[in-house]
C-alpha cells in the first residue's frame, strides 16, 4: 500500500515579497531549501497562518542567505508581506519506505533564519 506522508516543512516563514506579475511559484532562500531537502520546481503546499489560505505552487531557489520568501503570480493574492506561512512537501511511500522515513522540519525566526531543526521521526529538536 502507498501512503502520503509529510516529507519537508518550513515552519513560520515570513513573506518578504509578493510579485503578482511573475509567472508563478514561490521563491525561497536556497539555504533553507537545502536544509529541508526541497528541490527547485518541486510542488509545495502552503498554509497562511494569518488568513487561513491553503494553496499549492512550485519552488524557485532564491539567493542564498537572503531569507527570501516571495510569492509570485496568482498566489501573491493570498498573502501579504509579513504574513507567517508554513511550506510543506509530501512523499508517497510504500510500507518498506515508511519505516525509515524521517521528515525534515526547519523552524524559522522573524528574519527567516533557521533557529531549530526538528526530527519528526524521533520527535527530537536540535537548536541551530
Amino acid at each position: 500500500m502507498i501512503r502520503t506522508f509529510m516529507n519537508s516543512k518550513i515552519h513560520r516563514a515570513r513573506v518578504t515579497e509578493s510579485n503578482l506579475n511573475y509567472v508563478g511559484s514561490i521563491t525561497i532562500d536556497a539555504n533553507i531549501l537545502d536544509a529541508v531537502d526541497i528541490l527547485p520546481n518541486e510542488k509545495v503546499a502552503i498554509v497562511n497562518n494569518n488568513n487561513g489560505a491553503r494553496f499549492e505552487t512550485y519552488v524557485i531557489a532564491g539567493e542564498r542567505g537572503s531569507g527570501k520568501m516571495c510569492l509570485n503570480g496568482a498566489a501573491s493574492r493570498l498573502v501579504e508581506v509579513g504574513d507567517v506561512i508554513i511550506i510543506m512537501t509530501y512523499a508517497q511511500l510504500n510500507e518498506d519506505e515508511m519505516v525509515d522515513h524521517s521528515p525534515k522540519v526547519a523552524v524559522l525566526n522573524e528574519n527567516n533564519e533557521i533557529i531549530e531543526m526538528i526530527n519528526e521521526k524521533e520527535n527530537t529538536i536540535s537548536n541551530v
